[in-house]
C-alpha cells in the first residue's frame, strides 16, 4: 500500500559519465555503459564573486544539481522548501581542518570553519537563490538519499507545496579514504510537487519495505551505486530514464523503500 506520493517536476544530475540529467538519461537508458569517465566539478555563475571563491567542490556540486532541477521545472526557488542530504558532508574540508588542528601553531581559516558545518550547502543555496523557505539538512550514512527522499515526500504530503531534494557526496582524502572509501562526487536533485502540479515528469508512490535494494544490471553503474552513497539513487533514476516501473532503494537496514514510478 502506497503511504506517500509526489510528482517529479524537475531533475538535476552530475556524476561519473554525465554532467546533467539529459546526459544521464541517455546513459541510464543504454543496455551497457562501459567505462565511465570521472565526474567534472561544476562551475557556478549563480553565486556572488566572494562566495563563489569560497565555495568548495561539494557546495558547487549541490548547487549545480539543484539549479538544474529548478530550471527544468521553470519555477522560482525563492519560496521553495528544500532538503539537503549527504552521508558525511565535505570530506576534503574535514581533512584540511584535521591537518590544521594537528599542526601546532596553525590557525583555522574562517572560510574552512564556516564550510565545515553540515548545512553549508543550504546556506550557499539561500545566498545564490535568495530562498527564504526552511531547509532541512540530514545525514544518514549510506541511507542518506533514502532518508532525504522520505523527508521531502513527507513535506510535500503535509504542506501541499513543492519541496526540492538535493543529495550529494564526495570522497575523503587519505587517511580517511581508507576507512570510508567514496569513489567520486555524485549529486542528484529532485523537485517534488503535490498532485495536480503542472509540468510533472513522473509520479512516485512510496511505501516501507523489507525487500532487497534494486541493483544496477550494468557493472559500471553498480560500482558507482555501491561506492558513492548519494548514488543509491541510481535505480530510481534508471527507472525514470526507462519509462517507469518499480524499484527498491536502500534505507536504514533492514528497512528499504519501495517506489512505484510512473512517467508522463
Amino acid at each position: 500500500m502506497t503511504i506517500l506520493s509526489a510528482h517529479i517536476a524537475g531533475i538535476g544530475l552530475l556524476g561519473p559519465g554525465c554532467n546533467n540529467w539529459e546526459q544521464g538519461r541517455a546513459l541510464l537508458s543504454a543496455d551497457s555503459v562501459g567505462a565511465l569517465p570521472p565526474s567534472v566539478s561544476p562551475e557556478l555563475a549563480c553565486l556572488p564573486a566572494n562566495e563563489r571563491r569560497r565555495a568548495s567542490r561539494i557546495v558547487r556540486l549541490a548547487l549545480a544539481v539543484g539549479m538544474e532541477a529548478v530550471a527544468q521545472a521553470v519555477v522560482s526557488p525563492v519560496d521553495l522548501a528544500s532538503v539537503f542530504a549527504s552521508s558525511g558532508g565535505d570530506g576534503q574540508n574535514c581533512h584540511t581542518l584535521c591537518e590544521t588542528l594537528a599542526d601546532d601553531g596553525s590557525m583555522v581559516s574562517p572560510t574552512r570553519f564556516h564550510n565545515s558545518v553540515v548545512n553549508a550547502p543550504a546556506g550557499y543555496w539561500s545566498i545564490a537563490t535568495h530562498a527564504t523557505a526552511a531547509s532541512t539538512v540530514l545525514c544518514a550514512s549510506d541511507a542518506s538519499f533514502g532518508a532525504g527522499l522520505l523527508d521531502a515526500m513527507v513535506q510535500v504530503a503535509f504542506s501541499k507545496a513543492p519541496c526540492l531534494l538535493i543529495a550529494y557526496d564526495g570522497p575523503y582524502p587519505d587517511p580517511m579514504h581508507r576507512v570510508r572509501p567514496i569513489s567520486d562526487i555524485f549529486g542528484v536533485a529532485l523537485l517534488l510537487t503535490p498532485a495536480g502540479h503542472p509540468g510533472s515528469l513522473a509520479t512516485l508512490g512510496l511505501q516501507r519495505s523489507s525487500l532487497a535494494a534494486t541493483r544496477c544490471a550494468d557493472a559500471a553503474l553498480e560500482a558507482v551505486r555501491t561506492t558513492i552513497p548519494a548514488a543509491r539513487a541510481l535505480p530510481l533514476l534508471q527507472c525514470l530514464a526507462r519509462g517507469g516501473g518499480r524499484v527498491v532503494l536502500d534505507y536504514l537496514a533492514p528497512e528499504t523503500l519501495a517506489l512505484e514510478v510512473e512517467t508522463v
